[in-house]
């Protein structure tokens, strides 16, 4: 049965980080919040909890999940390349509402879905999510809904929508932003929004002028 903890208080703060990030260990699920919306979220290494994720959001592996991480620093043990591009909107946006597609390492040990060698990373701008973060490593997390419902900025949404496929849900109180994150693809040698969001293309451009948009 899900088990939920209400974030806005100290004890039940530390209670719920000690239960999720357990369920984690475990390969189950929880929900999170973030800057942006509540997520889903499962070890990024744990291949049978990733492919819970998607089964519980009613996805398929064509849309592979998204990896979040406490630091700009766990890129180093993620990504192939990080071109000056890449650096420049890290430094400017995370931890924030900017989700980065990158080649990630043939190394690592994951199967997040069809990513065809890339991986889409953000370092969110909540302190749940990185307390989080910091006790389990990355994790794939997705938006906490079934696929084709609204993004849920609250946590009983998510609740309504994923019930007892989630382990643990971390209830902070409604979500900063109704969007979703911004996308921009680092893999080529122009960078490409590949999905506006959070962050406009205007205040995107001011960093990277040679951004183009996808189509």
């Amino acid at each position: 049965m899900s088990r939920r903890y209400d974030c806005s208080t100290a004890s039940g703060r530390s209670v719920g980080l000690d239960e999720a990030a357990a369920a984690v260990r475990r390969g189950e699920l929880v929900v999170l919040p973030t800057d942006t919306v509540y997520g889903v979220g499962a070890d990024a290494f744990d291949r049978k909890a990733v492919s819970s994720l998607l089964e519980a959001k009613g996805r398929g592996r064509a849309m592979p999940s998204p990896v979040l991480v406490a630091s700009a620093d766990a890129l180093r043990d993620l990504v192939t390349d990080f071109p000056p591009p890449g650096r420049a909107l890290v430094e400017t946006f995370w931890p924030g509402g900017l989700t980065l597609i990158l080649r990630h390492r043939p190394s690592l040990d994951w199967d997040l879905g069809e990513t065809h060698g890339t991986v889409a990373v953000r370092m969110p701008a909540h302190p749940v999510a990185l307390d989080l973060l910091a006790r389990t490593g990355p994790m794939a997390v997705s938006s906490a809904n079934l696929t084709g419902r609204p993004s849920p900025q609250d946590c009983a949404a998510a609740q309504d929508m994923l019930r007892d496929s989630i382990a643990v849900y971390l209830d902070a109180g409604p979500t900063e932003a109704a969007v979703a994150s911004s996308i921009v693809d680092l893999t080529a040698a122009t960078p490409v929004l590949k999905r506006a969001g959070a962050i406009d293309v205007l205040r995107l451009r001011e960093v990277v002028p040679d951004l183009r948009e996808d189509g």
